[in-house]
């Protein structure tokens, strides 16, 4: 009888564990429904997926407020209605970039961690002076940024290895009557740390997501590589 209770509790932790790395469909503010008290939300029908990799010791891009800033550049051809934006660490088993995806080099360096993660924090902005793609080479230095919002911890997103929901989710509506939280086309980027102050490690995974097609998205770590297609 302990046997067969001992086998089972090792089941259920497996099947618990196995759902907490699950990552499920990312849906869209807009159009979001409320039946029997539960939110339906339709899928983003575009999607851009970054898996990147943190080695111990990486150079981060800036130092805010004494925490390690790291960041993903995307150019975003077209006004959209609304964009999501998701992380999760590590990367979720069973998942690993296709042909359409971006990965960084560390990434597939270090493909092979599949234990190392960091508690997400992530910020999405707009450059103020980019509005063309030929611009980003020459202004991309001295531009100022628009912050849009920032997210911790989301309870959409599936635990990580450690029990806690600290992975990352934040849906932003463009607002048309205000030009600086529109979303009108040009250069972003998604910013990204851990919580407490310290070193960022490990596998991530972050999506961009929006209710409408995108055509020409663009993502990289260096925004020089973003090219006029």
């Amino acid at each position: 009888m302990k046997k067969n209770v001992l086998a089972g509790l090792v089941c259920l932790a497996i099947g618990m564990s196995a759902t907490a790395q699950k990552l499920g469909s990312f849906g869209a503010d807009l159009a979001k429904k409320s039946v029997f008290g539960k939110e339906i939300r339709v899928p983003y029908t575009d999607m851009t997926s970054y898996y990147g990799f943190i080695k111990p010791g990486s150079k981060p891009d800036e130092v805010k407020a004494g925490k390690k800033m790291y960041y993903i550049y995307v150019w975003i051809p077209v006004a959209a209605p609304e964009i999501g934006i998701r992380m999760i660490s590590p990367v979720p088993e069973g998942m690993s970039p296709s042909d359409k995806d971006y990965k960084s080099a560390d990434y597939t360096a270090n493909a092979a961690d599949t234990k190392s993660f960091f508690d997400t924090w992530v910020t999405f902005e707009r450059a103020d002076l980019i509005f063309k793609i030929e611009d980003i080479a020459s202004k991309v230095k001295t531009t100022s940024w628009t912050k849009y919002e920032t997210n911790d911890d989301s309870s959409e997103m599936p635990a990580q290895p450690s029990g806690s929901k600290y992975n990352s989710l934040m849906r932003i509506t463009s607002d048309t009557s205000n030009p600086s939280k529109s979303l009108v086309m040009g250069l972003y980027r998604i910013g990204f740390t851990t919580y407490k102050t310290g070193e960022v490690q490990g596998s991530f995974l972050a999506q961009l997501g929006a209710p409408i097609k995108l055509p020409g998205v663009q993502v990289a770590v260096n925004p020089a590589e973003i090219k006029k297609q």
